[in-house]
């Protein structure tokens, strides 16, 4: 296991959810902290919770090359560079093809896919020079997907070969790359959800055992440092995701999508109808943050 004191770890979403819990468990660890996020109310709580000492913040939109940039020259101003880079900021919409905003489509892709892109490719050379580590967020959704859920499916198998590509570009130089997978985990992303479609929890509840069940914050957080430690290559949350890659063939078949296809009649014109209800199919603050989305 590889210690993270001392280590400069660069979190983006850093303000709440996932990339929240990461930075108090790291920092815990003695970990240097360079946190991204477009939520500067909470970015800035977190930061006078946390201490200035040992804390970078700044308000940058993933999708800016250039603000991302940024941040990654002032980390290495202030700590010398950057050991590890967690790609965690994303967002998902509402709706099928049929009734999505076309906008909110390309705003998922932009921030899910893009907004990786441009995280890894701004502190990319600092993590090669320290010959560090690189966590890009996916999900169980890269291996599985859902109705009324297109672009984020997309965008997650989307990030998922975008690290598998950057790990055969990077492993000579010394370069660690890790991809997590996690199931339904009770942040403000789901939580959103939950409160805007009761169509969406009503799909929950149709789906098979585990897959119905909602992880914790804190869960998630000590398995993804855990991981991050030991500088794995994969990291799954609930460990049983794990298990849904290797029968991604399956899920693509008749048989496996029976259980879906039964309720789809009738979940997802449900769905349509919220969203179209809604006049918007992204949760309430991705919306309202406009062109902001780190």
């Amino acid at each position: 296991m590889t210690s993270v004191r001392g280590k400069v770890v660069f979190i983006t979403g850093g303000a709440r959810g996932v990339g929240e819990e990461l930075a108090r468990r790291l920092h815990a660890k003695g970990a240097k902290l360079v946190l991204t996020d477009v939520d500067e109310t909470p970015l800035k709580e977190l930061e006078k919770a946390l201490g200035a000492d040992r804390v970078l913040t700044a308000v940058a939109d993933v999708c800016d090359l250039a603000e991302m940039q940024a941040v990654a020259d002032e980390a290495v101003e202030r700590f010398g560079g950057v050991d590890i880079v967690i790609a965690n900021a994303g967002i998902a919409s509402y709706g099928s093809v049929l009734v999505v905003d076309p906008d909110a489509f390309r705003r998922v892709l932009d921030v899910n896919i893009v907004g990786v892109f441009n995280t890894v490719r701004a502190t990319l050379p600092s993590i090669i020079q320290r010959k560090g580590y690189v966590l890009v967020v996916s999900s169980l959704a890269a291996f599985a997907a859902a109705p009324g859920m297109a672009p984020y499916d997309a965008s997650k198998a989307g990030v998922e070969h975008f690290t598998n590509a950057l790990r055969l570009e990077v492993a000579h130089r010394g370069v660690t790359v890790g991809v997590a997978h996690m199931s339904w985990i009770d942040t403000p992303l789901v939580q959103d959800t939950k409160a805007d479609l009761p169509s969406f929890r009503r799909m929950l509840e149709t789906l098979p055992g585990p897959l119905s069940k909602t992880t914790s914050v804190e869960k998630c957080g000590d398995v993804f440092v855990k991981g991050i430690e030991k500088r794995r290559k994969r990291i799954y949350c609930p460990g049983w995701v794990g298990l849904i890659r290797w029968v991604k063939p399956l899920l693509t078949t008749r048989i496996g999508q029976a259980s879906v296809l039964r309720h789809v009649p009738e979940i997802l014109p449900q769905m349509d109808a919220e969203v179209t209800a809604l006049k918007r199919s992204l949760g309430a603050r991705t919306h309202g943050h406009g062109n902001r989305k780190g």
